[in-house]
């Protein structure tokens, strides 16, 4: 059974997370893309950056943060288009699939709603 797992980018990439997929709109700072050995970015699918910065990882805002970005991918052709191709590879994928992300909050960020959307 294929599992989907949330990892930083920051943490060590492992053969276990099978196929990489950074979410994120702007690539992470100090990260070569060597070093962050992704098989795909799908920047499309991460929140606009007037969303992103509002929410700021506000444990606070998270709640507000999900329904407007839920808002966001319903509404917006490319980022649906970029969640259907998340959902696609959940479905045929032979190996795990590992969402990377750079936020240092790993509970209150878009990536714990797109595995949520995913499943």
């Amino acid at each position: 059974m294929i599992s989907i797992q949330l990892k930083r980018i920051y943490d060590e990439a492992s053969h276990e997370d099978g196929f990489r997929i950074l979410v994120d709109r702007v690539w992470p700072r100090g990260v070569s893309k060597e070093r962050a050995q992704i098989d795909m970015w799908l920047k499309e699918v991460g929140p606009s950056p007037k969303l992103r910065k509002w929410f700021d990882h506000d444990p606070a805002k998270f709640e507000r943060f999900k329904q407007l970005y839920l808002k966001e991918l319903e509404h917006d052709a490319e980022k649906q288009e970029a969640l259907d191709q998340l959902r696609t590879y959940d479905q045929e994928y032979e190996h795990n699939i590992t969402l990377v992300f750079a936020a240092k909050e790993q509970q209150y960020n878009h990536v714990v709603i797109l595995k949520e959307l995913i499943l």
